[in-house]
């Protein structure tokens, strides 16, 4: 396994951590629609939550949140649409991001992004 995704593995458990101990329902991670992948799906009173992680190790480029481009959110709207169709989803849900910054093994600086974006549309 590489790096990259043995970092990205280990942010995603991060922050389904953090989440549970903040009370969220954690219904499913890593849920995929065609191109798309949904990292975290959630509840937290009465709301749907569709969680993106993104986890770097450095950010002198941007930081992790920023990558979460118009495109992704695209694609994590439409398999937002059909995980709310296939669960016959029918209530409030949202666009959440978790950014993590890993500094070293053992210490990472996590930033929680509720509603982090409006969907343009749902499929």
């Amino acid at each position: 396994m590489s790096k990259h995704i043995k970092l990205g593995n280990q942010g995603e458990s991060i922050a389904a951590e953090r989440l549970a101990l903040l009370g969220y329902a954690i219904l499913a991670r890593n849920w995929r629609y065609k191109k798309a992948e949904i990292d975290i799906i959630a509840t937290h009173e009465d709301t749907l939550i569709f969680v993106e992680v993104k986890t770097r190790s450095y950010n002198y480029l941007c930081q992790p949140e920023d990558s979460v481009h118009q495109r992704k959110q695209d694609l994590l709207v439409a398999a937002a649409g059909a995980y709310m169709r296939e669960h016959d989803y029918d209530w409030a849900y949202r666009f959440d991001v978790v950014s993590i910054l890993r500094h070293s093994e053992q210490s990472f600086t996590v930033k929680h992004l509720i509603d982090a974006f409006e969907p343009r549309w749902i499929q």
